[in-house]
């Protein structure tokens, strides 16, 4: 049985919070000894309240690690745990990561850019227009969309991304079970064919209010930015532009009709510094690096096949992604010289599988193995 079975058998059992499991995991790290912690192993997880400690106590012996195999096989829900390689990398870099993500679907490729698109539920037909031509422009150009399949914006970035043949990721503020909302289920079907569905909720999870803001950092986390297309002042979009700039993450605005209430949220970001945006170009100028790494891919797909590297150069290449690093970096993480780390970035170099970036930081320029 994976440990990963215990953990859900656990969270789903106590119904344990984002925070309180996150604790948990840290310091147990296993989940069968979480199931079988006592009170004083309990009291010794920091950050754990009493409250908390109680509630594991009372439900252990509900919790079953088969059935909860079981039903979520029959469902077709995987689990990825924090740690894990699948796990998206962006997010591992921000405060409180969730423990584990239920999933349907597949998880985002590691070499492929993010952007959030979010916005307003009871959106304009301007800002159902924006949002799906610029999701689909981004898909087209090569980025992932992620945005979490609320009504309005939200749906129309997802449709768009659809339309580009682009890969979308839908991050639940309930269980990937449920549905919501309920005219969306064909949309559901088709992220899950196409993308991914997310959730750290229990599979059934009902979508309460309070779910929502906490699940916006996820979309974030997930994300080189966020593009807000259309929000009031007092909009969950915001709330996710605000944590987006708390994660050191990029934020957009589409810009909107003054007399619009629907824009003055958008509006105020710009005017708070938010760059406009008007078409996908000026998002992707904000990535250098990255159209270096898309051309590179597609030069590299033009002139050859991809090789798949072993050895010293598949090491190597494991530790490059979307995010520059540093030749001593990567040396000090491989244990490996700077000459011979030098010397095999100059292979991938050249099997176009590696890009450099001035001041000897380098990048993924194709498929991460």
């Amino acid at each position: 049985m994976k440990d990963c079975f215990y953990w859900a058998a656990l969270h789903i059992a106590a119904d344990l919070g984002p925070r309180s499991l996150l604790h948990l995991y840290r310091h147990c790290r296993r989940g069968q000894d979480a199931l079988l912690a006592s009170a004083a192993e309990l009291q010794q997880v920091p950050r754990l309240s009493s409250r908390v400690i109680e509630r594991i106590l009372f439900f252990q012996k509900y919790a079953d690690p088969v059935k909860t195999y079981e039903d979520l096989s029959a469902n077709g829900v995987e689990i990825v745990m924090l740690g894990d390689p699948e796990y998206p990398r962006a997010l591992t870099e921000i405060a409180d990561p969730p423990a584990m993500l239920y999933v349907k679907g597949k998880l985002p490729a590691p070499a492929l850019p993010l952007l959030a698109v979010v916005g307003a539920r009871q959106a304009t037909p301007y800002g159902v227009a924006m949002a799906r031509e610029l999701a689909q422009g981004l898909a087209e150009y090569g980025w992932g969309v992620v945005s979490g399949m609320a009504r309005g914006v939200d749906t129309a970035a997802h449709v768009g991304t659809l339309a580009g043949n682009g890969y979308t990721l839908a991050v639940f503020g309930c269980g990937v079970n449920v549905c919501y909302p309920r005219e969306n289920e064909r949309l559901r079907d088709r992220i899950q064919s196409q993308g991914g569905l997310i959730s750290e909720f229990p599979p059934s999870a009902s979508p309460v209010a309070r779910n929502f803001p906490i699940r916006n950092r996820i979309i974030s986390g997930c994300s080189l930015g966020v593009l807000v297309v259309e929000a009031g002042i007092k909009s969950g979009a915001l709330i996710t532009a605000y944590i987006a700039l708390e994660q050191s993450r990029d934020v957009f605005a589409v810009p909107g009709p003054v007399t619009s209430e629907r824009s003055r949220g958008t509006n105020g970001l710009i005017k708070q510094g938010a760059k406009l945006v008007e078409t996908i170009e000026d998002i992707v100028v904000e990535y250098p690096y990255l159209q270096m790494a898309q051309q590179g891919r597609r030069d590299s797909e033009e002139e050859k096949p991809t090789e798949k590297p072993s050895g010293d150069e598949g090491v190597l290449l494991r530790k490059l992604s979307l995010d520059p690093v540093h030749i001593d970096q990567l040396a000090e993480s491989t244990g490996m010289t700077v000459s011979i780390v030098g010397g095999l970035l100059t292979m991938l170099e050249i099997k176009g599988l590696a890009r450099r970036l001035p001041g000897h930081y380098f990048i993924s320029a194709g498929p991460v193995v």
